[in-house]
């Protein structure tokens, strides 16, 4: 993979799992005796600064902000039937889980709606909400750059595609307390909820 820069200083990216960030530095640090160039990435919404290593970067999927186009293709995506989803919640989470870490707008896009639209049939688990949470404020983010909007307006824009009929937002939304489905099985999930990159312990750095 190349070291060579793709992106640069100041330039917007969105960092699979971990939110829209801005590249404030392109730096070169010695590891393993060898010298290696990393991004230095902002992420606003953790407010958190990463090293990512500039060979790794499109292996953790790190990409350039959507244009306008793609923007709104995005959304068009929220409005559209939503294909029959496992009844099995956990199975459900692992397959919202995996889009989450491929990242691209439109994966995003299908898991806000395809949880919107499962909330309005069945409670959801508390993981779940947290990834519907955490895979919405992703799609908002990005497009209000993309588009040149508030998070606000976007939000708005996004709940008149999942409820085209006008019913106030969040009205049908459910879910479950923690005791309403078994302990064991949030445990077996709760270190795959959110994470952070793996391969930061190798090769970049995190620091809040």
């Amino acid at each position: 993979m190349s070291d060579v820069p793709t992106y640069q200083i100041d330039q917007k990216i969105v960092y699979p799992s971990q939110g829209v960030g801005k590249i404030t530095d392109i730096t070169t640090k010695k590891f393993k005796d060898q010298e290696l160039n990393y991004y230095v990435i902002y992420l606003e919404v953790s407010d958190m600064t990463v090293m990512v290593p500039v060979n790794k970067a499109e292996e953790l999927g790190i990409r350039a902000i959507v244009t306008e186009a793609e923007a709104r293709q995005a959304l068009e995506l929220i409005g559209e039937p939503v294909d029959q989803m496992p009844s099995d919640w956990k199975l459900r989470y692992q397959m919202n889980m995996d889009l989450l870490k491929k990242g691209s707008v439109n994966d995003i896009a299908s898991i806000v709606r395809s949880l919107y639209n499962r909330s309005k049939v069945k409670e959801l688990p508390i993981l779940e909400r947290k990834l519907y949470d955490s895979a919405k404020k992703l799609l908002e983010d990005e497009i209000s750059f993309a588009l040149d909007l508030s998070t606000k307006e976007v939000e708005n824009l996004i709940h008149s595609k999942l409820e085209p009929f006008g019913e106030s937002a969040d009205s049908h939304h459910s879910f479950a307390k923690k005791d309403e489905f078994d302990d064991d099985d949030e445990e077996e999930f709760e270190e795959v909820d959110m994470p952070e990159d793996e391969d930061e312990d190798d090769d970049g750095d995190m620091d809040e």
